[in-house]
């Protein structure tokens, strides 16, 4: 008969979750085997995924203390194994439900998760920065959240959420995302590369292949958010993502400039040729508030260093030539603690969340989490009726 106190032990265990995949670990079959001794010693063996677990000192810490919290326990002996090859095959299979063909799970029409591209003309104007504190904002809501660093050859999210040098676990063909300590899921080409400083130079058909493994091959879980940081411009990855997520809702990031509005407006029309519905304009850098006005005490002023207006150009252009209202979502300030934020890993919507840059972000970020789903690109499964 199980005695009390093992059925404690493995109900503590049971609280327990793999910190990649994000499940209990009881679940995914990964407690080989719990003994407790007349001394009340838990003898417990958890099996990784795979040797060299990236995670394994977390998955120590939280066994250990999740069974060295159950009364009668006097002590806790962790002993950490490997899966085996069926074991894992298993594990993949169990994860994806069964099914042995790769599909992308955001493009299935009973999909809940929100997709949102974040594009822009050029470069230079924010838009990573843009969608990792958005992603951020959205976590510190309850939300969960994944980021796709699409943006192949100016790969910069896994640097701006701290995991540069982080990469993903691999089980059989299925990659795991790589967690953040804000609780959001990344993935980026940049952490496939065998090196950091290694260059990818790709063409058309590897950049598709590369947008559909980091969006089929990863495995995500359940998502109530997933970001798509894309490169500048209107090239492949664009078209790519529109045949593969015509579901995904586009956000056009521009600065107040007319240069980069005018480019911005390519940006949000080429995805409205991608049959995907462009959700509205963040202008990046609007302004600088006035830091001698700060110091007296006197009624704030900006100061228009990029010029302004070009986020209404490109909001007002685009509803126009769609035929909707396009509107114009945030206008983020220019903030030291923005760009010192990217370089240290710590997005300003956590380092500094009372500033008037995280503020803004967050606002947008509660205003899209607030959008119903519309049924753009979404298959409704509809049968055509025969005549009668």
């Amino acid at each position: 008969m199980t005695s009390p106190v093992l059925e404690q032990v493995r109900a503590a265990l049971a609280t327990v979750n793999d910190p990649e995949i994000r499940r209990p670990i009881t679940d995914l079959g990964m407690v080989e085997s719990v003994d407790i001794d007349e001394s009340g010693k838990v003898s417990v063996t958890v099996l990784l995924t795979v040797s060299g677990c990236p995670l394994k000192d977390t998955i120590t810490r939280d066994v250990t203390s999740a069974v060295g919290s159950v009364p009668g326990v006097s002590d806790v002996d962790l002993t950490l194994g490997v899966m085996s090859q069926e074991q894992r095959t298993g594990l993949q299979q169990s994860l994806r439900g069964g099914q042995t063909q790769r599909e992308i799970p955001f493009s299935r029409p009973d999909s809940l998760t929100k997709v949102y591209a974040i594009a822009s003309g050029k470069g230079g104007v924010g838009k990573s920065s843009v969608t990792v504190n958005l992603a951020v904002a959205m976590a510190n809501q309850g939300m969960k959240v994944g980021i796709v660093d699409a943006d192949v050859y100016g790969h910069s999210v896994p640097t701006m959420l701290g995991v540069a040098d982080v990469r993903p676990t691999q089980v059989e063909d299925m990659i795991m995302p790589v967690p953040t300590p804000g609780g959001i899921s990344v993935i980026s080409i940049g952490m496939l590369k065998p090196r950091r400083d290694q260059v990818v130079a790709w063409r058309g058909p590897m950049l598709d292949r590369a947008l559909v493994q980091m969006l089929s091959d990863v495995y995500w879980g359940d998502l109530d958010a997933l970001f798509l940081d894309l490169p500048p411009g209107t090239g492949d990855i664009a078209i790519s993502l529109g045949q593969h997520l015509p579901n995904a809702e586009v956000v056009v990031v521009t600065t107040p400039q007319e240069a980069a509005a005018e480019v911005a407006e390519r940006a949000g029309t080429m995805a409205s040729m991608m049959h995907q519905r462009v959700v509205g304009v963040v202008e990046n850098m609007s302004f600088l508030p006035c830091p001698h006005c700060a110091e007296s005490g006197a009624p704030e002023h900006r100061l228009e260093v990029f010029g302004s207006g070009g986020g209404a150009r490109v909001a007002a252009t685009l509803s126009s030539r769609f035929g909707y209202d396009v509107p114009v979502l945030g206008e983020i300030p220019l903030d030291l603690d923005l760009r010192a934020g990217g370089d240290t890993g710590t997005p300003i919507v956590e380092a500094a969340p009372g500033s008037p840059a995280a503020a803004e972000l967050a606002r947008v970020a509660a205003t899209l989490s607030g959008r119903g789903r519309g049924l753009a690109g979404m298959q409704l499964g509809l049968i055509p009726a025969g005549r009668f």
